[in-house]
Order: structure tokens, then sequence, then C-alpha cells
């Protein structure tokens, strides 16, 4: 039995977890400078409260909790949750039937599910922005886009020009403004 894949070769996936863990892991180290503190000297850089970083950069002194970041932050990831429910849904519905999805949140954009996931990365960075959170989020839409555009490849092998005609019709990621562009098409 040969294959031609080799067993190892994601090195470099290695070595971004063992980075991304490493800047983890000394984020919990205390500063050692007081240049940040001097700046906002009211903060207690080792509280919770400190962690919603978007209030203390616009100076809000209330309770981060209730702030408009926090709020913006739940309606997306909720927001996210439900598009998420109904779009998975629909496409395990079209997976059973070894059909097309395109009805529900397919019929408005092509890949809900990835458009859902960045919407609830979208919120949880809004109410705890990191710097390994800010880091990561650009990487993590580029791969769910690419991920997207592989895909697309291949329902267009499954299913022609049926898929060519949807993917024509309905934009990828953003919506168009009115109504579903597919509503009377066959």
């Amino acid at each position: 039995m040969a294959h031609d894949a080799p067993a190892y070769g994601l090195w470099s996936l290695a070595v971004i977890n063992i980075a991304v863990f490493a800047v983890f892991a000394f984020s919990f180290t205390r500063p050692r400078t007081a240049r940040l503190q001097s700046s906002y000297p009211g903060v207690d850089w080792l509280s919770h409260d400190a962690g919603h970083l978007l209030e203390i950069l616009f100076g809000w002194r209330a309770n981060p909790h209730f702030g408009p970041f926090h709020v913006l932050s739940f309606l997306l990831i909720g927001g996210g949750f439900m598009l998420l429910a109904r779009a998975w849904n629909v496409l395990y519905m079209a997976q059973r039937t070894h059909t097309l999805a395109t009805t529900g949140p397919y019929a408005r954009i092509r890949h809900p599910q990835y458009v859902a996931f960045i919407l609830i990365m979208l919120g949880f960075l809004l109410q705890w922005p990191t710097l390994l959170t800010l880091a990561m989020f650009p990487i993590l839409v580029w791969m769910y886009v690419r991920l997207a555009r592989r895909e697309e490849r291949e329902v267009r092998t499954e299913f022609g020009e049926a898929y060519a005609r949807y993917a024509e019709a309905t934009p990828a990621f953003i919506p168009r403004r009115g109504g579903s562009p597919m509503r009377g098409r066959a």
C-alpha cells in the first residue's frame, strides 16, 4: 500500500500553533513598563474589565458589560448563531435529498455558514479584543473564504450548470439589497 501524500509535512502549521500558544502563555506575565499605565492611570490592567479594551480606549467609565460594544457583540454573536442554525438545517436537508441548497439563507448568499462563523468571531472580537484575537481574525476570515472557494469548485463539479446559474444569481458572502434573486427560478 503506497501513498503519495507525506504523513508529515504540516510543519508550518505546527510552528504557527506553537507561536500562538507562546503569545497566549506570555500574555499572562506582568508588563515591566509603566507607559500604558501612565496613559490610562485609573485602569487596573490585570482586572477583568481591562479586557474590554474598546471601552477603555474610548474613555467610557461605565460597566463594560452594558456598553455599546458589548451590546453590539451580543447582536453579532446571536445573529451569527441564528444564521448558522438556519443554514445548517437547509444544507442538511439538501444533502439528504442530494439537491443544491438554494432556499432559506442560501437564497440570499452562497455561504451563510461561513458568514455566520465570521459574525460570531467578530462579535467575540468586539467583546474581548486581545492581540491574539486581533491577529487571528483576518487569518481565520481568509481561511473561511479559501475553504468556501474550494467547496464551490467541488459543488460546481457535482451540480454543473445548475450551480453555475445559482452562483451567477447569488452573491457569495454579502447579500444584495432587495429581495431574493433566486425567487421564481427553477
